[in-house]
């Protein structure tokens, strides 16, 4: 869902009980004095990243769509590549699975030294499939283990990219279940920059529990 970022100032004042505040954090050195809004507007998209990348997959919306050109290697295993803006996988499935992956794992797992087993009972399988980030020379991608057959091709392939504002419209795009854990988590890093640690550590624990719900 689009935010304007004075909807988000609003609710961050309102979170810190500053709404009727107009306070400056001083900064010294050469950096110039910034007002309370500038320190929330600053604080956006560090906030939604941090919600986003942990949030569990129901809070997040349908995501964007990737995968359209499947790049096929050995065992009926293949791979595709990840678009620029990728932080997180919300969903991924080949038309041949009978179930749907998640969350993928990294090179550092140990499950992903099993991928390069010749029997798929050992390696992802239609009926238990895996995928894992990695980067190849190609770019960063998504390799899958394994299908059927090369016959193959993507059914479903979601992800939520990193954060980013419109300067157009001075929006954000936020996952409506994840929007209260932002705002606090926002609140959480102004506090902090203020040197209110003790707020702000307040401030984290109600955006875990708005997850956690």
């Amino acid at each position: 869902m689009i935010y304007s970022l004075a909807e988000i100032t609003r609710e961050v004042r309102i979170a810190i009980d500053q709404n009727m505040t107009s306070e400056q954090l001083i900064v010294t050195g050469d950096i110039e004095t910034l007002s309370l809004e500038d320190i929330i507007r600053s604080k956006v998209v560090e906030a939604v990243r941090r919600v986003e990348s942990v949030a569990p997959v129901r809070f997040l919306e349908a995501g964007h769509n990737f995968g359209d050109a499947v790049y096929w290697g050995e065992l009926e295993s293949g791979w595709v590549l990840l678009p620029e803006d990728f932080m997180r996988l919300i969903a991924f499935r080949m038309s041949d699975w009978e179930r749907t992956v998640y969350a993928a794992i990294s090179v550092s797992d140990p499950k992903y030294a099993k991928q390069s087993s010749r029997y798929k009972g050992i390696r992802g399988n239609p009926q238990k499939p895996v995928c894992a980030i990695v980067n190849r020379a190609e770019g960063r991608a998504l390799e899958f283990y394994s299908c059927k057959s090369k016959d193959a091709y993507v059914a479903r392939a979601t992800y939520v990219p990193y954060p980013s504002i419109d300067e157009e419209t001075d929006s954000i795009d936020i996952s409506e279940k994840c929007f209260t854990a932002v705002v606090y988590t926002v609140a959480a890093l102004v506090l902090n920059t203020y040197g209110e640690a003790d707020k702000a550590s307040a401030m984290v624990e109600l955006a875990k529990s708005i997850l956690q719900q």
